[in-house]
Order: C-alpha cells, then sequence, then structure tokens
C-alpha cells in the first residue's frame, strides 16, 4: 500500500496523486507540486489516503509545500488572463482562417507556457499560428488537440438526467462505451436518447452493464419459444430488472394447413419457472424478435458513428 494525496489542476481535470508526506493536508487544501509540465499549483481531491501499489505510477512525486497567499495570488492573477488570451488567439485563428475550434486556454503557474485546447475534424497545420502567438505572448507556446468527450470534460454541463456531467465532476478517465451495452439494457438504438452533449454514447451505459449482464443470463429472447409450468408458450416481452417474462401460451402448434394459435391472455413467469429447449432456441418468429418500439432507430453506419 502506497501513501497518496490525489491533486487536481483544474475542475473537471483528470486526478493525479502525489507523496503528501508529513504535511497535514485534507480535501480543499491548494498546494504546490512539481509536474512534468513544471511547477504547478493543485488542489487537494479527497484527503491523504492508502491506496494499492498498482494504482500508482512510480516515482511519486511528493508535495513541495502547501500553497501559501503568495502562491494563491500569483495563480489568480494567471487566471484573469483566461479571457484576454482566449480573444487573440481566436482573432489569429480567424486571420490564417484555420479550420479548428478554441476550447480553453491555460497557463503554467509560473507563467513559462501557456496552453491552448482546440478541436478539429482533422489534422491542423498551426505552425505559423504558433509563431504569431508566441510573437504575442512572448513565452512558449503550446497547442494541443483535444476530442470531442475532452472537450466536454473541460467545458462542463447539465445531462439528460438533470445533473453535472459525470466527466466534469467526477469522472477522472473515459472508459470503453459500446453499442452492444444499450442492446444489453433492452434501449431503443435512438441517438438522441443513447447519446450525451459529446455527441458519443452515454458514459453511464458503462455503469450497469455489468449488472444488466449478469441478469440477463438465462434470459430468453422475445419471439422465442419457452417451455413453463402451463405449457409451450411464445415470449412476448423480458423485463431484465424485474425478471419478468411476458408470454403467451401456444394452444395449437403451426402445421402446414393451418397457423400457429396462441393465447389472447399473457402470462407472466419468472425466470426460475421457465426452461429454455435447446431445440426450439433457434426457432423465432420473424417480427418479434427485437422488443416493441415505436420510436425509429438509427443505421448501424450512425450508431457506429457514436462510439469512439
Amino acid at each position: 500500500m502506497t501513501k497518496v494525496i490525489g491533486i487536481k489542476f483544474r475542475s473537471g481535470g483528470k486526478l493525479y496523486y502525489f507523496d503528501p508526506l508529513d504535511f497535514d493536508l485534507k480535501s480543499g487544501d491548494n498546494v504546490i507540486v512539481e509536474t512534468a509540465r513544471g511547477v504547478e499549483f493543485g488542489t487537494a481531491w479527497g484527503d491523504v489516503k492508502f491506496v494499492e501499489d498498482s494504482e500508482v505510477v512510480q516515482p511519486l512525486k511528493p508535495i513541495i509545500r502547501r500553497a501559501d497567499e503568495n502562491d494563491i495570488k500569483a495563480h489568480e492573477e494567471t487566471v484573469k488572463k483566461h479571457d484576454e488570451a482566449m480573444r487573440i488567439c481566436e482573432e489569429k485563428i480567424a486571420k490564417r482562417g484555420l479550420e479548428m475550434k478554441l476550447i480553453d486556454v491555460e497557463y503554467t503557474f509560473d507563467n513559462s507556457k501557456v496552453i491552448f485546447y482546440f478541436t478539429a475534424d482533422g489534422r491542423v497545420d498551426f505552425r505559423e499560428l504558433v509563431k504569431d502567438l508566441a510573437s504575442a505572448f512572448r513565452m512558449r507556446i503550446e497547442l494541443r488537440q483535444i476530442g470531442v468527450r475532452d472537450e466536454t470534460k473541460m467545458m462542463g454541463g447539465i445531462g439528460p438526467c438533470g445533473r453535472e456531467l459525470c466527466c466534469h465532476s467526477w469522472l477522472d478517465d473515459f472508459e470503453t462505451v459500446s453499442i452492444k451495452m444499450a442492446k444489453v439494457q433492452n434501449l431503443s438504438l435512438n441517438p438522441a436518447k443513447i447519446s450525451g452533449i459529446c455527441g458519443r454514447l452515454m458514459c453511464c451505459l458503462q455503469y450497469e452493464n455489468d449488472t444488466y449482464i449478469a441478469l440477463r443470463k438465462g434470459m430468453p429472447d422475445v419471439g422465442e419459444y419457452v417451455n413453463t409450468p402451463d405449457g409451450l408458450a411464445l415470449v412476448d416481452d423480458v423485463n431484465i430488472l424485474r425478471n419478468r417474462i411476458k408470454t403467451r401460451l401456444v394452444l395449437e402448434q403451426a402445421t402446414d394447413s393451418k397457423p400457429e394459435k396462441l393465447s389472447s391472455e399473457y402470462y407472466v413467469y419468472e425466470k426460475e419457472e421457465i426452461t429454455r429447449d435447446p431445440k426450439r432456441r433457434g426457432a423465432k418468429r420473424g417480427n418479434d424478435q427485437k422488443p416493441k418500439n415505436s420510436e425509429k432507430e438509427a443505421s448501424e453506419a450512425e450508431l457506429a458513428a457514436l462510439e469512439d
């Protein structure tokens, strides 16, 4: 186990672990640390704790000092430069006619470098822009292209659930989210319903995926024939969370001369009450294989575009 303190350098930023040494730090304290970019001003995110050695990237850098009044004042002065730096960079981008969208700007604590974050559909030749910015700011310039998920993480916002975006408030790293997760949860494959503000699949699809997979195990598909205490039945609907299988009994099986006859009443069973016949596992009604949904579903190409 390793003793660490989590530090963030910006709202919605990634959490980094540092060695707290003998400093009595708690969540919300401002500190000065050394990073790959140089000396930085950060904020403790949580109290001192112990984590598994595998969660720590070695060598673990120590906290230099607790931020004093001068450090806080210097940081506040740096933050005040944000809007002016954004304005200058946007003017330079427009002058060069570059196809890029400026998202944010960040000064290092020692004012030795300024970093501009932007998005673009493809590669952008910004060599001349760097020269323009270096001339205007008289310091080292770094332009960093980010993705749409990172853009949303930086900007923040309110999600469809009505709460602050997870990526901006607490989610440190993005995990893989796939269309398969939406299918497992029996969600409408409507991009407007399963994509977030960033235009990609909602991160929360991943949160309950393992639970849905476990609950779905042994559940029949819609349109599948199963054996029930009342006889052979056709699955009409499946509610994974409630462990309910809605069926219609097969009163008469289809023959060459007459169609299949189903009960007009619906019969509901739990997973433990039915058995899936391997011989009938592949026998599904063509029109009943997909859950009933009045919403228009996207094409495979449209759905693939939602994935990273």
